[in-house]
This record gives structure tokens, sequence and C-alpha cells, in this order.
């Protein structure tokens, strides 16, 4: 008996079909393992950004404390980070400690 023909005769009778076929089961299960595995990847990929989030957090913090040491020893912060040179206000005025 053909394939459709069984087929015919099991929708005449009103017997559904219990399982999908070989193929749809692959195919779907092949569909999911890829969400798995892209979801998975994006946790990777959060959990590395978290972590270059707080380096950069500490790192502001540390360039925040050398920042107050060039207040307190220079008067000023503004430094140029390419020579060294320190951009002093136009009025001259610096908060230097003698």
């Amino acid at each position: 008996m053909a394939k459709n023909t069984s087929k015919k005769i099991k929708e005449l009778k009103g017997i559904k079909p219990e399982k999908i076929s070989e193929e749809h089961l692959k195919e779907v299960q092949g569909i999911i393992n890829d969400i798995n595995r892209a979801q998975l990847e994006i946790g990777s990929f959060e959990t590395k950004k978290h972590n270059i989030l707080h380096h950069i957090s500490t790192m502001q913090e540390k360039l925040g404390k050398m920042q107050l040491k060039f207040e307190d020893e220079y008067g000023t912060f503004d430094v140029n980070i390419q020579d060294g040179t320190i951009n002093y206000p136009e009025n001259g005025e610096v908060n230097k400690k003698d």
C-alpha cells in the first residue's frame, strides 16, 4: 500500500499520527540546538562584557585618585598625556601648596 493511501485511510478513520516524522524531528532538534548554542555564546559574551566594564570602572577610580594627587602636587590635573606638559589655567592661579 502506498504511503499516501495509508495516510488517507487513517484520515478517513479519524486516526491521528502519534509522532512527527524522523526528518521533522531532526530538523527541529537542530534548530533548538542552534538556538541553545547561540544563547550560551551570548551568556559568555555578557560575562566578558561585565568583567571588562568592571575593569574600566576600576581604572577610572585609579585615574580619579591620580588626578587628586596631581591637583595637590601641581595645582591642576590638566596634563597633556602625550608629553606630560602641565596645562595651567589661563589666569595662572594654581592651588599649589609650598
